[in-house]
């Protein structure tokens, strides 16, 4: 099955939690058990990249022993075009709506396009939004940080998501963010988008994610968690209410 359809077949049974591996936090050997323990917590896709990946044998190495220890879906998260692997089943073919630099709203999409095309990775059109504190990944992606108040702007930047026929939108906080997105700039973008919402950053806890998912966010994404020592319990707890 398409992944895109998966996801779509999946959320009408209910919100979805998808997991972040980091290959450059952790070996292929264990980037492949981190998704193996996912699956079984009840994860329903394993999203691979990082904000500070260096090279693309990296993400290929990690992306063959995910496959190799999980039968989800393994979809890239990339920063640049050229950390691309071909053995991934789909990639987030996204942009940075509010970058200040036209390479991470447009320019590295017109390079990776050939590329995806050329690996057959199918491509999950995305609308990346990042919300204060915006972390590693404002930085690198010199984005215009929006306000966790300035609801009306991420509105507009979501439903232009929708409106230029994007298939997804993400509100991103940031990776290790104190706090997450909040919950009344998700009910109200919720309320003006009919494609899925998902929400990632500074959710590592279950209460967390269940106000996330009651303010109208269809799917959550945690990565900081999988990379702590109690990571296989924090999961089962955050997956638990997110399909509760």
């Amino acid at each position: 099955m398409e992944t895109m359809n998966y996801i779509t077949n999946r959320l009408k049974k209910g919100p979805l939690h998808f997991t972040l591996i980091d290959p450059e936090k952790q070996t292929p050997e264990k980037a492949g058990k981190i998704a193996k323990i996912a699956e079984e917590a009840g994860t329903d896709l394993i999203m691979v990249g990082g904000s500070t990946i260096t090279s693309q044998q990296m993400v290929d190495e990690a992306v063959i022993k995910i496959k190799e220890n999980t039968s989800l879906p393994v979809v890239l998260f990339p920063t640049a075009a050229k950390y691309l692997s071909k053995h991934a089943d789909a990639v987030f073919f996204m942009s940075l709506l509010n970058s200040k630099n036209t390479r991470h709203v447009i320019r590295e999409q017109a390079l990776g396009s050939l590329i995806v095309r050329e690996y057959g990775l199918e491509p999950l059109p995305m609308g990346y939004i990042v919300i204060e504190p915006g972390m590693k990944v404002a930085e690198r992606g010199e984005a215009d940080v929006i306000k966790r108040d300035d609801i009306k702007t991420a509105m507009g930047y979501a439903l232009a998501a929708q409106y230029l026929g994007m298939k997804l939108v993400y509100l991103e906080a940031g990776s290790g963010a104190p706090y997450p997105v909040s919950n009344e700039m998700i009910s109200k973008i919720k309320e003006i988008i009919e494609i899925p919402l998902i929400v990632g950053g500074g959710i590592r806890d279950a209460d967390t994610a269940r106000e996330k998912i009651k303010a109208g966010a269809d799917i959550v994404v945690t990565g900081t968690v999988v990379e702590e020592k109690n990571m296989e319990k924090k999961l089962n707890e955050i997956i638990k209410v997110i399909k509760r």
